[in-house]
């Protein structure tokens, strides 16, 4: 229940009322001194603020709480060393494309021109990974809190800094009614634009689709069309393929037949996929943002032979591709309008489809006995059809990207930008904070998962039942892969094996160490019914990833 602000209300009021009116309830991060005031705002005006241990673990848990309520996520730091420690996840919000509003406390203006302690440029730091960067001021809150929210959210969303000073803070401010601004509204190319889209679709015979982070994004706009029923209904009309980047994986259930999965990472995906891709006649790139995908999607088709619309939030300024048509606007509405009276036509007559998705489920079989293809499979067959999953960085990720399939839009949410490791736990905590019936399940290397360890004990206080699995190999298995393929010496990414299921009970959780399908199916079992949660450690081989990513 919401606590009546004082009256005239703070500056910080202002700001947290703002950040209600736009869905936020929960807050993440670690309070000092200087934001306590914004803490007590934000609880006032219905936003729980959550302690976290780390505030890089506090920004992920905002994001995993995104991606369930569709509200800016926020994180809460203090001021110096405690901004400074959200900045590997802000960066990562920035190129995931994760509205996130980051709320620092700084040191008043005059203070610091003779106060040095913990005094830096806050601001400078976040202005290269973030949309804006503001300073809250007592004349102009409510105009900065209504900026940051739409900036956050509307284009291709991204992270926004708010510098908190102390005393800007407590100060009263004038009562005014917030005039939020009008919200863009969904547009659709022009006429004729639209008419040589329509011309590309009845001329194509082999049309394929690459669905991106912008179509995902988009989904979350009430004012627009559902992209995920947009997209299916165009893909089963005119039988097109669908690939997605690893964000959106979903859109599309993947065990739709023409739903080809994830690409950008894997390069066994990618030698099945490219070569369709580059048999294509039409390609659609929808909301298809080239910053998940490797250097293999770098001009990956022939401009002049083949024909590429790309449909996307903002101009292509990347340059890994450059499209026949470009437009920027609305996903959905572009697509529905796209297809509207045009006549479907027999499209891939020679099976390729059916083809490469079944060349990609052989590529990435799952009857091993033992290792991550085992377990991988095991728990997308004994968890829920709903379960939401979390995958860190490392040669895992890769596997699980191709092999977890996806029934829904954010079913796996990993950072596959920045690519920053440390987030798969914090990611199914925040997820499972704004979504606390789903069953979610979070998937680390050992590594990354001593990365952010001491999470496990925000999670028993928060009573959380998320059920964190992690693959043992005492390796950096990827790095250390390349490693080999380069013929290196082995250096600096192996270290000792450690008891993760003890971790787990250390911290008021379960903990289960299993080495096989059936001891997995069990500790899987006693997790879904557990009231706390569970750390699972996968013990598998050094390079059980060999050969198969």
């Amino acid at each position: 229940m919401k606590d009546l602000p004082p009256n005239p209300p703070r500056a910080a009021d202002v700001l947290a009322a703002r950040l209600y009116d736009a869905g936020c309830r929960f807050a993440f991060g670690m309070p000092g001194g200087e934001v306590l005031t914004l803490v007590d705002a934000l609880e006032r005006a219905g936003i729980r603020f959550i302690l976290c241990k780390h505030e890089n673990a506090a920004a992920f848990m905002a994001e995993g709480a995104w991606h369930r309520t569709g509200a800016p996520g926020v994180l809460v730091a203090t001021v110096g060393p405690g901004a400074l420690n959200g900045v590997n996840a802000v960066a990562n919000a920035h190129q995931d494309r994760v509205p996130l509003i980051v709320l620092a406390g700084c040191v008043d203006a005059d203070e610091a021109q003779t106060y040095t302690h913990q005094v830096l440029d806050q601001t400078q730091v976040f202005r290269p990974i973030t949309k804006a960067t503001f300073t809250l001021n007592t004349g102009a809150a409510h105009v900065i809190a209504d900026k940051a929210v739409s900036i956050a959210l509307e284009g291709r969303p991204g992270p926004v800094h708010i510098d908190v000073p102390i005393t800007v803070a407590v100060t009263p401010v004038t009562p005014v009614i917030p005039a939020h601004r009008a919200s863009a509204e969904p547009m659709i190319p022009a006429p004729h634009t639209l008419s040589e889209m329509r011309d590309a679709l009845a001329r194509a015979e082999r049309p394929v689709l690459i669905v991106g982070v912008d179509a995902l994004n988009q989904n979350f706009d009430t004012r627009r069309k559902d992209m995920a029923a947009t997209l299916r209904t165009f893909a089963e009309t005119f039988n097109v393929p669908v690939i997605t980047t690893y964000k959106a994986k979903g859109l599309l259930p993947e065990d739709h037949p023409l739903s080809l999965g994830g690409a950008g990472l894997s390069p066994k995906a990618d030698e099945i996929l490219l070569p369709l891709v580059h048999r294509a006649d039409l390609i659609i790139g929808l909301g298809y943002d080239p910053i998940e995908m490797r250097t293999g999607w770098r001009d990956f088709y022939y401009p002049g032979i083949q024909t590429m619309i790309d449909i996307t939030a903002e101009p292509n300024h990347h340059y890994m591709h450059q499209a026949t048509t470009n437009v920027i606007g609305d996903c959905a509405a572009t697509l529905t309008a796209m297809a509207d009276g045009m006549t479907p036509r027999s499209t891939w007559t020679d099976g390729e489809i059916p083809v490469a998705k079944a060349n990609l489920t052989s590529a990435f079989p799952s009857d091993e006995d033992w290792g991550p293809a085992a377990i991988i499979d095991t728990c997308r067959n004994e968890l829920p059809r709903t379960a939401l999953a979390t995958a860190d960085s490392g040669a895992h990720r890769i596997l699980l990207s191709q092999m977890w399939e996806c029934y829904e839009a954010r079913g796996l949410m990993q950072s596959s930008a920045l690519c920053t490791m440390g987030c798969a736990i914090p990611l199914a905590m925040g997820a499972q904070v704004a979504d606390p019936e789903r069953t979610v399940v979070s998937f680390s290397g050992d590594a990354g998962f001593l990365m952010v360890a001491g999470e496990l004990s925000t999670a028993a206080e928060l009573g959380l039942n998320t059920i964190f699995v992690v693959f043992v190999d005492a390796s950096l298995a990827l790095i250390e892969l390349k490693q080999r393929q380069r013929q290196l010496t082995n250096a600096g990414v192996d270290f000792a094996k450690h008891d993760f299921a003890a971790m787990g009970r250390a911290f008021g959780g379960a903990g289960h160490t299993v080495t096989s399908r059936a001891e997995l199916k069990d500790a899987l079992a006693d997790a879904q019914t557990a009231d706390t949660f569970t750390v699972i450690a996968a013990v598998i081989d050094r390079g059980a990833y060999d050969g198969r990513i």
